[in-house]
């Protein structure tokens, strides 16, 4: 039987109607109150880290203890108004130094969360207060920055929505968020403390066992109606897991990447892909009928495959006869266009390292050490041949503020990294000599095994920023870096 849903159907919209619902149904999503701080001085919201229990994998299992913002698994959602103020202090309720990284958000540099690049790292028992006005719309997310690894694989992420202006956003029955995530938990439903592992540092990083959504692994499906259009936000929040969402016999429209508009289009191959720091906002029109149910299938280990959830139709009425017209593309963000003349900054990284990736020895701290020495130290990638430790380094290139900057990445290794840049967003350009369809703005790059892209991007945010692989492992193995805007 169908899971019934555990509110009445939403209404049929007008074209300039906000969505109003945004829980998770049954999945059970946590959406923290919206945060509509236009204010002068916006209200303050205070965020505490902190040891909790929660329902993990639910039925018969034990909760299983967690880091949590809030103690929960996710955070809080945190909503804003594009244009806003957003005042957030962060109390460090656990054992260990912490901080808040603002995923995708073009912030200052101060308030950027990395540890002892833009920050000192918070200290257990003290509180550190980020405030920033949000420039972008779209979809984003918050997580620390210190041992990532391990705060984040104990639960330490939330999402962070900023809406467009009433009038510029799609008319949908519902905008949902799905944070997902996976954790690496024993039968006794305790997260496993084997974190850094150098075979998770040197291979594909820290996979867990039990997928979740917003904090929870799916049971029962995800309750819908019959004719409504739901705006779908995607977070990989995972270390390390890369999904490749399959929606059976629907056709998800992709409408933003890493929270910035792209002209509404089908996913490349039918299927949605996100490394870890990557989000995708979709409009999923329900095109089944009453009790019906539909798998959505992540494909992306080949050997792997898996249900991850169904849509699960309610026996109910279809909210409207005829389908509604295809979406329009959102308003753009505010974003610097590249100039790509003479006078832009060409820079090339390459990326290598890891098990069969060929690299012999590399630089770390100065000293030129082969891959069986650095395995040993817990090291086992480079870029542009240095072993990057910790998170302050020597930039690898310099930007005059507002210069343009074309980047050629290589990955030269035989696996997959989602490569994220700080405090900017950019084009991405073309990948392996072939130009890209749309075009897009990102925050952070999925890189194929031995492939080439090319991305570009105004450098209009000064200060010291983080690139770096957001398989979490891989980051804390040396592949990391930093670039300057002066």
């Amino acid at each position: 039987m169908p899971v019934a849903p555990s509110l009445s159907p939403p209404a049929a919209t007008g074209p300039r109607r906000r969505a109003v619902l945004r829980s998770g149904l049954a999945l059970g999503l946590a959406a923290g109150a919206p945060l509509h701080a236009r204010a002068a001085q916006p209200a303050l919201r205070v965020l505490r880290a902190v040891p909790a229990q929660v329902p993990l994998l639910g039925g018969a299992y034990p909760e299983t203890a967690v880091w949590g913002f809030d103690g929960q698994v996710p955070g809080p959602e945190l909503r804003v108004r594009q244009g806003d103020m957003l005042r957030v202090e962060l109390r460090n309720g656990l054992p260990e130094p912490t901080t808040i990284h603002w995923h995708g958000l073009r912030v200052p540099h101060a308030m950027d969360g990395v540890p002892h690049l833009t920050q000192p790292p918070i200290a257990p028992g003290a509180s550190f207060t980020y405030a920033f006005r949000c420039e972008d719309a779209g979809t984003f997310w918050y997580h620390p920055h210190a041992n990532s690894p391990e705060q984040l694989g104990r639960g330490l992420s939330g999402a962070l929505i900023v809406e467009e202006a009433e009038d510029a956003a799609p008319p949908v029955d519902r905008d949902v968020t799905w944070l997902l995530s996976d954790f690496r938990v024993g039968p006794d439903a305790a997260i496993r403390a084997d974190f850094g592992e150098v075979r998770d540092i040197a291979h594909a990083g820290r996979l867990g066992n039990a997928v979740t959504i917003n904090g929870r692994v799916p049971q029962g499906g995800f309750a819908v109606w019959a004719g409504e259009r739901i705006r779908l936000r995607l977070i990989n929040a995972a270390n390390a897991r890369i999904f490749a969402l399959a929606f059976e016999d629907h056709a998800p429209l992709v409408i933003a990447l890493d929270g910035h508009p792209v002209a509404p289009h089908a996913p490349e191959g039918g299927r949605v892909l996100l490394g870890p720091g990557m989000r995708a906002d979709l409009i999923l029109d329900m095109t089944g009928a009453p009790g019906e149910r539909f798998a959505i299938n992540d494909s992306f280990f080949p050997r792997g495959g898996y249900r991850l959830t169904e849509l699960a139709y309610a026996e109910a009425p279809p909210l409207r006869a005829t389908p509604q017209p295809a979406p329009a593309m959102l308003p753009p963000n505010p974003l610097a266009e590249p100039v790509l003349d003479a006078q832009a900054l060409r820079v090339e990284i390459a990326f290598g390292g890891g098990m069969m990736g060929g690299l012999a020895e590399a630089t770390l701290d100065g000293e030129r050490l082969g891959m069986r020495e650095l395995l040993r130290r817990g090291m086992a990638w480079a870029v542009n041949g240095v072993v990057m430790a910790g998170h302050a380094h020597k930039p690898l290139f310099t930007l005059a503020r507002g210069q343009s900057c074309i980047v050629t990445l290589r990955n030269a290794t035989a696996w997959w990294h989602p490569i994220h840049l700080h405090g900017h967003a950019f084009r991405v350009l073309a990948r392996n000599g072939a130009p890209t369809a749309h075009r897009e703005w990102r925050d952070t790059l999925l890189m194929a095994p031995r492939e080439e892209v090319r991305i570009a991007f105004v450098g209009d945010n000064p200060g010291d920023w983080m690139l770096h692989c957001h398989v979490l492992e891989h980051h804390v193995g040396g592949m990391g870096g930093v670039f300057r805007v002066a």
